[in-house]
């Protein structure tokens, strides 16, 4: 049964994190709202691609413009089914709006899904909704969900109503996960052969 599945991003936001997802669970039927405060849909967001290089940290470099599908002040929480908060860069300034902290915050009260990766859960941490539960994030904000109160997992982990990643190369088990907390079944069949002329 298709799922209406309420997404938070903003400028910077780690490509892969909100392209792939929101596409994935496009595909398999569920609704997919876009939102980033003070914009409307149909308006976009720059987002950035992180690369592995071998250095310290991360390389950010510009990714695609997004299209938001839905006006974050017209939407309600309350109507949807699941969360979905990717990382990158967005999340450090999306938790300074007291619309997104209230949207996490409703979906933690009312023990609906959230799926979360990489630097995601500083939002969920600025919520005060990690305390007691077993999570992961990107390693450099490990400190900062601790001190939220969470156990810290390496490597995707779900626990209750939360599935949680490192960064992009999580998606295939952290997307099955959020799949399955979902009640999606993927079922494979016999391949498609094509007809005899």
């Amino acid at each position: 049964m298709s799922k209406d599945i309420l997404m938070i991003v903003g400028d910077f936001g780690e490509d892969y994190e909100i392209m792939v997802p929101f596409q994935a669970l496009e595909m398999v039927g569920h609704n997919v709202h876009a939102v980033c405060p003070n914009k409307e849909a149909g308006e976009t967001i720059k987002t950035a691609i992180h690369d592995f290089r071998g250095d310290q940290t991360y390389l950010e470099e510009r990714g695609h413009n997004f299209e938001l599908t839905a006006t974050m002040d017209e939407v309600d929480p309350t109507e949807y089914d699941a969360l979905c908060v990717p990382g990158g860069r967005a999340p450090e300034y999306l938790r300074t709006y007291d619309e997104v902290i209230e949207a996490v915050q409703h979906f933690f009260e009312a023990n609906k899904p959230v799926a979360s990766i990489c630097h995601g859960p500083q939002i969920l941490a600025a919520a005060g909704v990690l305390d007691g539960y077993e999570m992961t994030a990107y390693p450099a904000v490990r400190a900062e969900v601790e001190a939220a109160g969470c156990s810290w997992v390496d490597g995707v982990v779900r626990d209750r109503n939360l599935v949680t990643g490192q960064a992009w190369p999580d998606h295939p088990e952290w997307l099955a996960e959020f799949l399955d907390l979902l009640g999606d079944e993927i079922v494979h069949g016999d391949p498609a052969v094509a007809a005899d002329d």
